[in-house]
């Protein structure tokens, strides 16, 4: 028979073996993501920030008012370590509220420091927009600059829906509440409201143009056709400074702005919602191998997803990872 005593001795030991396994659990945790974020390069990148630096910010595809790209633009505008700033701009252009939001910011951050563009395969429309914020640009020859306009497109199913029989019928408080609309033809007032909006809109972007490229409103109007350019023909048009790349970004900070020559380029990038530190494979890959773990590329990126869903799950998890579920 089991005394009071001895029992209470057991529960001890338990304890103790316990609390052993935790520590041991935890710091094998630990050494996971420490791996982790040793094999992602993330801890030569802080060291890299936290000196002098000219921050490179890539910019690219469609614009949208892109909250985390506008922060990440604050916070270089505020960060003591960034001397200058390179834009790196590939982006055919998007939203005018997007492009007008980015401009702005670039602005702003080019009050404190010199900021340079340069764009790789084009920077058209908004993409050009954000552009014109910096205070140099250099393209490639054959890069692709300009379309300085303002579109909008409605879709009209009138004519479909009349063929396969179907009639939406409308009641608004007023002809103009919600036109143009896809299902009629859009009247002329509608028409003439949609074409007062885009002008607007237009001679604002043709405006912003001239002050920032330093043309006549004549000069800015005979480009804003929605015409675009090659890098060469851009520098002929004043619509950027040079042909070139990033080095000869660098070398204007060097030569006009005073940035030292030993500045290192270093990137900077927004914060995303779907970034986090199991969003490299090849990170993975090499963490696993110091583990003696064969795994590909495709399998860390699976991996690195469900991880970045289920690591820190609330509780006991019962989770079976097999190629199915890793795909998912």
């Amino acid at each position: 028979m089991v005394t009071a005593t001895e029992a209470i001795i057991d529960r001890r030991q338990l304890r103790k073996k316990l609390t052993f396994w935790r520590i041991v659990t935890f710091l094998v945790i630990a050494a996971l993501i420490l791996g982790l974020v040793q094999a992602s390069g993330v801890t030569k990148m802080f060291a890299k920030k936290n000196q002098d630096h000219i921050a490179r910010v890539k910019i690219s595809g469609v614009i949208t008012n892109d909250r985390p790209l506008l922060e990440l633009l604050e916070g270089l505008r505020k960060n003591k370590n960034v001397k200058a700033v390179i834009l790196n701009i590939s982006s055919p252009g998007g939203s005018t509220v997007g492009g007008e939001a980015i401009y702005e910011a670039v602005r702003e951050l080019a009050k404190k420091k010199p900021v340079a563009t340069s764009v790789g395969t084009l920077a058209a429309s908004a993409g050009y927009m954000i552009a014109s914020a910096s205070d140099y640009i250099v393209a490639r020859r054959s890069s692709i600059v300009g379309s300085i306009g303002v579109i909008f497109q409605y879709a009209d199913a009138s004519i479909l829906l009349e063929k396969i029989g179907v009639a939406v019928k409308t009641i608004k408080s007023s002809p103009l509440k919600a036109e143009p609309s896809p299902f009629s033809p859009a009247s002329e007032e509608a028409r003439e409201m949609i074409n007062k909006v885009v002008r607007d809109s237009y001679n604002w972007f043709v405006d912003l143009v001239a002050e920032r490229r330093n043309l006549t409103k004549t000069q800015a109007y005979n480009l804003a056709d929605g015409s675009v350019y090659s890098g060469s023909q851009g520098v002929k048009n004043k619509l950027i400074d040079a042909v070139g790349d990033e080095k000869t970004a660098k070398k204007w900070l060097v030569e006009k702005k005073d940035i030292s020559k030993k500045l290192k380029i270093v990137d900077w990038k927004p914060v995303r919602p779907e970034d986090g530190l199991f969003a490299n494979p090849a990170g993975i890959v090499l963490l696993f191998k110091q583990f003696g773990i064969d795994i590909t590329p495709q399998t860390a990126n699976a991996l690195g997803k469900n991880i970045q869903q289920r690591l820190f799950l609330d509780g006991l998890v019962s989770m079976w990872l097999n190629s199915e579920t890793l795909g998912k």
